[in-house]
């Protein structure tokens, strides 16, 4: 971690920002089109929504059809939705090409250092963390049940823990943070890089 990133985290702290803003660096993320994004500035939109994946997940990957369309229907709720590799590999141009391929169009960030990982407590893929405005995460886990075990898929979901998360937190419906079990890929732990 950066010195400057320390500092500014520190400085945050100190100021009394909530963790949301503690955890966004100052010029906040670059997406893999080169779009300044700021999913930890939570507080213009109803809801925030961060969705974990592995690029090589046969799990994760066969919910992208499902991740694309909770962006599509939720953008105009005033939700943002954002898919995060957690590869610390992963290059720009592979990502461009796994987006191309199943079919992504919301944005898209690489967690080469897991920050987003670790503030949000991710540890599986797929996995989906739901932030309210003022950046406090009011629900992590699937994003339905269609997986009901490594190897084995329901044809259709019969929870749909993140549409319902959502749909309850733009009714105004007074929630307690929950989690859910993910069946899928665990994050990759970070090489043990030497600068």
């Amino acid at each position: 971690m950066s010195r400057l990133l320390i500092k500014l985290l520190a400085l945050a702290l100190l100021l009394g920002a909530g963790p949301a803003q503690a955890a966004e660096p100052a010029a906040g993320w670059k997406d893999i089109n080169g779009v300044v994004q700021r999913p930890l500035s939570t507080a213009d939109h109803r809801a925030t929504v961060l969705i974990f994946v592995w690029h090589t997940c046969p799990v994760a990957n066969s919910y992208a059809p499902e991740i694309e369309r909770i962006f599509r229907e939720y953008r105009e709720k005033g939700v943002a939705v954002y898919l995060v590799h957690v590869d610390p590999d992963l290059k720009e141009e592979r990502a461009k090409r796994h987006a191309a391929d199943y079919g992504y169009t919301l944005p898209i960030l690489i967690d080469h250092q897991h920050a987003l990982v670790k503030h949000t407590g991710a540890s599986m893929t797929p996995e989906a963390v739901v932030l309210l405005p003022d950046g406090s995460r009011i629900y992590n886990g699937r994003i339905d049940n269609r997986q009901a075990a490594l190897g084995k898929r329901r044809p259709k979901a019969t929870e749909t823990d993140l549409r319902d998360t959502l749909d309850a937190v733009l009714a105004g419906r007074k929630l307690e943070p929950r989690s859910t079990e993910v069946i899928g890929c665990y994050v990759p732990e970070l090489p043990d890089r030497k600068d």
